[in-house]
């Protein structure tokens, strides 16, 4: 996929005409995004990437609102349910939550709660913080304390019927402990794989013979949506509760109090969640388990602030695909500084050449990374990167090693450009990009090993 915004046009400069069709494109290119990422469990691009798309449409929205698409990303959650699985309707939609960057814009965010609910400036408004798990959305029901059905949260309005695989996960009570349990709770949270036991999964794939998995969440994805049971059943899934959907009454009047609650009857909850007076105290807090994440034993992509007060929630309501009273407080894409030691062509079995950077081993998000990709001939030309340059990278994602750019202040002088190989490196036989294909493929077929 090409970049959108390599050379990116300021929104405020954009004509109608232009507006209209970037607005195309993202719808595009989002929706495309979002079908690997929710139903095939394998995104194509990173976080921060994706962040970017939908930051980039909002803007363009907030500016000509008159041109807002009936298919426009900020209408939408998620994708549409496979087809594999029966159907639940969540009785209470299962919605997004907007973006926070940058310390600036969490404060912000309480300053919009403050207005819109006629508070002073002095006036605090109280948050719970808990770390925004990198995992599969799950939403579960019980009644009279009995769970009955299990769904994913699919595009937001409907979701899986995945009631079978979620009985099978340890964190999933079968039966609410405890007392004072309303007749019908929806209890909402995320299924993810610890790092450790992800680590434990592959070294069983690679043993087995079979596939190994990404990244610890396309595997808990991947292993709750079995058709299968028995083998999510083989799966180390865990879950942690963090909100509610349909109740016949609440048992309590504040986020913190009612997730207090959950823990009482049975389920986990993030060791990290607190309740917090001041915007201060949340950002520190969110600082706080930015330098504890990579030696978590769960992957996290940011912090989730809501409003603590229920009645201020109800008050504050939603808009679009988001509530008022919630905001995700994303970490930056995680980046590293290291030096190119080498540049050696790897031969897929399709017989395309990839690129990849043997690097000076450096750690980035608590990964030890010694190798990193350059995806192809365009890509090491556009970077211009050679061997000697000191380069950074990024795990995209948070999972697969890519040169972000180089440092060419610190360019060896007698550096050379990196000629790209026209001979495949495995058999010698000659390496071409046929038409409009960026990948160079070897042309010798079955004589190729």
């Amino acid at each position: 996929m090409v970049d959108l915004f390599d050379t990116p046009k300021a929104v405020v400069d954009l004509t109608e005409k232009e507006a209209v069709h970037e607005l195309a494109v993202l719808a595009f290119h989002i929706n495309a995004n979002d079908i690997y990422y929710y139903e095939k469990d394998a995104p194509t691009i990173s976080d921060a990437a994706y962040d970017a798309l939908r930051l980039r449409n909002n803007e363009i929205e907030q500016r000509f609102p008159h041109l807002i698409r009936s298919d426009s990303p900020s209408k939408r959650v998620g994708a549409k349910p496979s087809g594999k699985f029966g159907k639940i309707k969540h009785s209470v939609p299962m919605l997004s939550l907007d973006n926070a960057f940058n310390d600036d814009d969490v404060r912000e965010f309480v300053k919009r709660i403050q207005r819109f609910l006629g508070l002073d400036a002095a006036d605090n408004v109280a948050l719970t913080a808990e770390p925004k798990i990198d995992g599969l959305s799950l939403c579960l029901r019980y009644e009279k304390g009995e769970l009955i059905s299990a769904a994913t949260r699919g595009d937001g309005t409907t979701g899986e019927n995945v009631t079978a695989n979620a009985r099978t996960i340890c964190d999933v009570p079968e039966k609410l402990g405890g007392s004072g349990w309303p007749d019908v709770f929806e209890v909402r949270g995320e299924v993810y794989m610890s790092k450790s036991d992800f680590a434990k999964l592959n070294e069983s794939q690679v043993v087995l013979g079979k596939k190994i998995f990404a990244n610890p969440r396309n595997a808990a994805a991947g292993s709750l949506r079995q058709l299968d049971v028995t083998i999510t059943a083989a799966r180390p899934l865990r879950f942690f509760a963090y909100a509610w959907g349909e109740v016949s009454k609440l048992p309590a009047e504040s986020q913190w109090d009612v997730i207090k609650k959950l823990e009482n009857w049975g389920f986990s909850i993030n060791p990290l969640f607190k309740r917090l007076e001041t915007v201060e105290d949340v950002i520190n807090h969110y600082h706080v388990i930015e330098e504890q994440r990579a030696s978590l034993d769960y992957d996290i992509d940011g912090v989730v602030y809501k409003v603590d007060r229920l009645d201020y929630q109800q008050r504050l309501g939603f808009i679009a695909r988001a509530p008022r009273w919630a905001i995700a407080h994303k970490f930056p894409a995680e980046q590293a500084t290291t030096m190119v030691q080498d540049i050696e062509i790897q031969v897929g079995r399709t017989g395309a050449l990839t690129p990849v950077a043997r690097l000076l081993p450096v750690t980035v998000g608590g990964v030890v990374v010694s190798n990193a990709t350059l995806h192809n001939r365009d890509e090491i030309a556009r970077l211009d990167v050679r061997i000697g340059d000191t380069v950074t990278i990024q795990r995209a994602g948070d999972v697969i090693p890519q040169v972000v750019n180089v440092i060419l202040e610190k360019r060896p002088d007698n550096s050379a450009s990196y000629i790209f190989p026209d001979r495949c490196p495995k058999c010698g036989s000659s390496a071409i990009a046929e038409g409009d294909d960026v990948a160079v493929r070897c042309t010798g077929d079955l004589i190729c090993p």
